[in-house]
């Protein structure tokens, strides 16, 4: 049985959550990845069949508001953002949670300032070693009140397992996100490690692999987000690919596979097996199906997408980069960003500011049709929230009762 969280009641929704209990339902084993469509009259909304909160972000909350209900006599820290959801860690702050870091590791609260009886949360995203040993040598179990997802959790044994036999790991992600600091603290204890980014920059540690750029290169490239004397000649003769959990599953099989064919041009098909380890099953199952669900919706028409979601949120930026290449697509953090049918305050992750665009709201025969959906840290009330906000600007709309019979039990 599927173990269950207790979400504090003002993160469940009753929109959104009715839509999916229904699909549940219908689909148990969520194989059909067809948008669930709400009919409100005048706007339609494509609902996809995966978003919201994934299991690690409902894990990280059952800890989090429990350690903060059950221990009132003391003080409760969280390394940095629990989640990359405001509303979420603007709530834990009001309750008198501090932080200890930015998102970037740059330190709010000396560790001087913590004792023995404190409480620190490790985030959903995990923590490095040397801030491990920093709060043991305090006195702080760091892992009595552990957010650490358990799907970074198996990357990270997975990392173990290969660099105990002798493999380098190539780590695709952000080498300044929480996680991937994380995941390369974890890896480099028991071998070589070195970040990529993106296959345009895995595409030149395999050309640098294969000897068709010169060695200079790689520091040039990777010099800054690489363990001490990494030699991609030497180190990538034996390795594997692992990722930060919210980055694009399809993109992280690509540059796996960008390295394979690197490695077999290299060392030849025949003994690919001994060069190249295949971790292709440490991809996050939520990742997967919330990019799954999002090419869902690019099978359908609508008139415009929003995405709700923090704007440090890695996953939430890769569905908008998705859903942009076909609908005019806006990131928001919630319904407050949209402050009129002319203007809408969103996050241009390609410029990385927050914007204000005006005339943005389309003007189209009845039905305006909105694919919504929202990052694996957004709580779906936030989505009931625009819709309720999108309807308001629309007017003429059917009451929630009408718009949600069809996915109600008889």
């Amino acid at each position: 049985m599927p173990k269950q969280f207790d979400i504090p009641l003002m993160y469940q929704s009753p929109i959104i959550r009715t839509v999916k209990e229904s699909r549940q339902i219908l689909d148990p084993r969520k194989k059909d990845l067809t948008p669930s469509v709400l009919d409100f009259g005048t706007v339609r909304y494509l609902i996809p069949r995966h978003f919201g909160f994934c299991y690690g972000v409902q894990n990280a909350i059952d800890i989090a508001y429990r350690a903060v209900e059950q221990h009132r006599d003391k003080r409760i820290f969280l390394l940095s953002e629990m989640i990359h959801n405001p509303t979420v860690n603007e709530d834990l702050q009001r309750r008198g949670v501090k932080f200890l870091f930015h998102t970037d590791g740059s330190e709010i609260i000396p560790f001087d300032e913590l004792t023995p009886d404190d409480i620190v949360i490790v985030p959903a995203f995990g923590t490095t070693i040397e801030i491990q040993k920093r709060l043991e040598a305090i006195g702080i179990n760091p892992y009595a009140f552990d957010t650490t997802c358990p799907f970074v959790e198996k990357v990270w044994n997975r990392g173990a397992k290969l660099g105990k036999k002798g493999y380098s790991l190539v780590v695709h992600g952000k080498y300044q996100h929480e996680e991937t600091r994380a995941t390369f603290s974890h890896a480099a204890q028991d071998g070589p490690v070195v970040v990529v980014y993106n296959p345009e920059e895995t595409h030149i540690l395999a050309e640098i692999m294969t000897g068709k750029r010169p060695i200079e290169e790689f520091e040039q490239v990777f010099g800054h987000k690489c363990t001490p004397g990494f030699n991609p000649l030497e180190d990538l003769r034996r390795f594997g690919v692992i990722n930060q959990t919210t980055m694009l599953a399809s993109e992280t099989r690509e540059v796996m596979e960008i390295l394979r064919q690197a490695a077999i041009e290299r060392f030849g098909e025949a003994n690919i097996d001994q060069h190249f380890a295949d971790t292709s099953d440490t991809l996050c199952y939520a990742t997967n199906e919330n990019q799954g669900a999002t090419l869902g919706l690019l099978e359908e028409e609508a008139d415009l997408a929003i995405v709700v979601g923090g704007y440090n949120s890695s996953n939430t930026m890769h569905i908008v980069e998705l859903l942009e290449g076909k609908f005019p697509t806006y990131h928001v953090r919630d319904a407050g960003e949209m402050l009129s049918t002319s203007e809408i305050r969103h996050f241009n992750q390609w410029d990385k500011e927050i914007k204000l665009t005006s005339d943005w709201f389309p003007t189209v025969e009845n039905p305006l049709t909105v694919a919504i959906t929202s990052g694996a840290s957004c709580p779906d009330t936030l989505v009931d929230e625009v819709i309720l906000k999108i309807n308001d600007f629309v007017g003429g709309t059917r009451s929630i009762d009408e718009a949600l019979a069809e996915y109600r039990e008889d």
